[in-house]
């Protein structure tokens, strides 16, 4: 029975129905007070609808049963940088929103952070918005304020894919005053790049280990890429 509200409480909070997932959290405390993933949850359930004093409590409460409730201290970290009635305005994150494709997807640490006033209203799973206007790649909450950059190198390498026609999409993976870390995901690929990964795992000799009528398409590519800049 507790197993199964517990599921419950992760799917209402994945949708974004955060007044249903207090509910059922509440539910589970009834029968067990010291449940700290009920309390975590009902801590993210009191940040998302603006109640930051019920949320900073229950995050307490945690501590007082665990103290070292690495959940709890990152939360209240970040809600030091919120204000009264201020909620985090999350957007519901799919379960499938950060399952990796090698190739397509890369996870990576942004450079050059922004405010962390900002920082602190990003969570797992928020899209971001990746604007290519600037020499390089900049990362933006979905009200368009700056939260960090790119790293140099693959800045360069996707500004010259997206002019070529492919198309990306970014998330927050994990956001706190030190370090934010994004999801992205290429989901179109532009047909003259059809044989060209958005993302190598590991830095190798590409053209070594291919067969040479996809080494012609390569310096192709690369010849466009560069005319383009």
């Amino acid at each position: 029975m507790k197993d199964d509200l517990a599921q419950k409480a992760v799917s209402l909070a994945l949708s974004g129905n955060w007044e249903e997932a207090l509910l059922v959290n509440k539910k589970i405390l009834q029968d067990d007070l010291k449940d700290v993933d009920a309390l975590n949850r009902q801590a993210r359930a009191y940040a998302e609808l603006g109640k930051l004093s019920k949320a900073k409590a229950c995050a307490k409460k945690v501590l007082k049963i665990d103290p070292f409730n690495t959940i709890a201290l990152k939360s209240l970290e970040k809600w030091k940088e919120l204000k009264r009635g201020e909620a985090l305005k999350s957007t519901p994150t799919s379960p499938q929103t950060f399952l990796e494709e090698p190739g397509k997807t890369k996870i990576l640490s942004l450079i050059h952070l922004g405010d962390y006033k900002v920082i602190a209203k990003l969570d797992s799973g928020d899209e971001i918005t990746l604007n290519t206007r600037s020499h390089r790649i900049s990362a933006l909450s979905n009200d368009g304020k700056y939260v960090g950059r790119l790293p140099d190198d693959l800045s360069a390498r996707l500004k010259k894919l997206i002019k070529l026609g492919n198309e990306y999409l970014a998330f927050i993976k994990f956001a706190n005053a030190k370090e934010v870390r994004v999801f992205i995901r290429e989901t179109k690929r532009a047909r003259k790049l059809a044989d060209i990964p958005s993302f190598s795992t590991e830095k190798i000799e590409y053209v070594s280990f291919t067969p040479p009528e996809l080494v012609h398409k390569k310096e192709i590519y690369e010849s466009e890429a560069e005319e383009e800049e």
